[in-house]
């Protein structure tokens, strides 16, 4: 036995249904046929609805992931070593200034 999920339309959907049908109905279409038009729409209507709420879901799980990675890689971040960062410098430059000075000193004594 094979259970079935199918939930009643809502008043609302098929009200909704109702009042497409009757807008795109012919002058020639009996109310049956209007009826299974209506049905038609309905289907569709669930259908699109169905669509949005998977997509809602998934939505809700990959924000739900996203904000996990960042808790967890906030966490991580918070127990790494920070690295102190050193800069070296050559001694060519200041030796360059220093004997520019040094020229320019001698220069103006003599």
């Amino acid at each position: 036995m094979t259970k079935h999920n199918y939930q009643k339309p809502s008043q609302q959907t098929q009200e909704e249904a109702l009042k497409i049908a009757k807008g795109i109905q012919r002058p020639v279409q009996t109310k049956e046929q209007t009826k299974l038009v209506a049905q038609g729409v309905q289907k569709g209507i669930d259908l699109y609805k169905k669509q949005q709420k998977e997509k809602a879901r998934d939505l809700s799980r990959k924000l739900n992931k996203i904000s996990r990675q960042k808790e967890s890689s906030i966490a991580s971040d918070a127990h790494e070593i920070q690295e102190k960062v050193t800069y070296k410098q050559h001694w060519l430059p200041w030796m360059l200034l220093f004997l520019t000075w040094l020229g320019i000193g001698i220069y103006f004594l003599i």
